[in-house]
């Protein structure tokens, strides 16, 4: 059995990694629950291990509070990560600790839908409250 030692150190910079900002705008309803979903059905990055290109749907659904997420900056944001090796565990962890902390939502849900690699299709998915 491995004790991933081909792996350590690999992703240690990840929580700390800058990215570009997510923007907010203030919601008028936030007196009352609604959900919002995005999707962004063209996310690349890159395997941290191989270096190949990794394809994926990242799909975010929440009940904002007193903001909501501006579409044009999560976009860039998504695009920082086009040259990123990161796994995909971390990205959607990371994805929901930014997005969390730009908007303060009442719920989110993260969740990343990767291509197949190998025979492999891997589906990530966290959640908050």
């Amino acid at each position: 059995m491995s004790n991933g030692s081909a792996y350590d150190g690999l992703q240690n910079h990840i929580r700390q990694m800058e990215t570009p900002a997510i923007e907010t705008w203030k919601n008028e309803y936030d007196d009352r629950d609604y959900t919002i979903e995005i999707t962004n059905l063209e996310f690349t990055t890159i395997c941290p291990k191989t270096g190949h290109p990794d394809f994926a749907s990242i799909r975010i659904t929440y009940v904002p509070d007193r903001y909501c997420v501006e579409l044009k900056s999560l976009k860039e944001y998504f695009l920082s990560f086009r040259e990123v090796g990161i796994f995909h565990e971390h990205l959607v962890n990371k994805v929901m600790d930014d997005f969390a902390a730009a908007c303060k939502p009442r719920r989110v849900q993260v969740e990343g839908d990767f291509n197949i690699r190998g025979g492999l299709k891997t589906v990530v998915r966290t959640s908050h409250d």
